[in-house]
């Protein structure tokens, strides 16, 4: 069997270096001389996002990359907040399990197993939904009003893979041929999804 989580930490903290060259998995400790407080603080979850994307919804990570103090530490957060009727699309994070907690309105919630089972779920204003490790997942405001969560995850960096993105917008791109056949579609209509979702210039 493969792990493919963070490993336990061997000291009290190994605050990021980002600068360094060095490629690992996971950044570079810092010396111990340089760290400050502010390794450890991050303020960019205190107030809802502005929402421009076209799904309606916006994340603000809180993880190694705006916290260096994560580093090793195996946890991170995010905070998602979503016009009426937006949608955080289906995607998975390869590296954790993730802990919703609403903060505001209402979501439409749900996971999908590998045997293809879907499990959702309406949540309100303080309660919690659960989604395993790398399963495809997605949240959804339904209101007429702002929703807002915050999520917990057990990586100091989890990854997002966006399902739509991942197969329609990779660079290189995937041969038309796996796309017609893997959704049953003419080339015309694979062309009109990657050019929604390419990157705007």
């Amino acid at each position: 069997s493969t792990n493919a989580y963070d490993p336990d930490a061997l000291q009290d903290f190994c605050v990021a270096d980002k600068s360094h060259g060095t490629k690992l998995n996971g950044f570079p400790c810092k010396e111990t001389s340089n760290i400050t407080s502010s390794d450890f603080f991050f303020a960019g979850i205190s107030k809802p996002a502005v929402i421009n994307s076209t799904s309606g919804s916006a994340v603000t990570g809180a993880n190694v990359e705006k916290i260096p103090g994560l580093n090793t530490l195996s946890v991170s957060l995010a905070r998602i907040d979503y016009a009426p009727g937006g949608l955080n699309p289906p995607h998975t994070h390869p590296r954790a399990t993730e802990v919703v907690y609403v903060l505001e309105g209402e979501l439409e919630v749900g996971f999908i197993t590998t045997a293809n089972k879907l499990f959702s779920k309406t949540i309100k204003i303080g309660e919690v939904f659960v989604f395993p490790r790398g399963l495809v997942h997605f949240q959804k405001n339904n209101g007429k009003s702002l929703a807002s969560v915050l999520a917990a995850f057990n990586s100091q960096l989890p990854g997002t893979v966006s399902v739509a993105a991942a197969l329609f917008a990779a660079e290189p791109a995937l041969p038309e041929d796996v796309l017609t056949k893997t959704f049953q579609v003419g080339t015309k209509m694979v062309d009109k999804i990657k050019q929604r979702l390419a990157p705007k210039k």
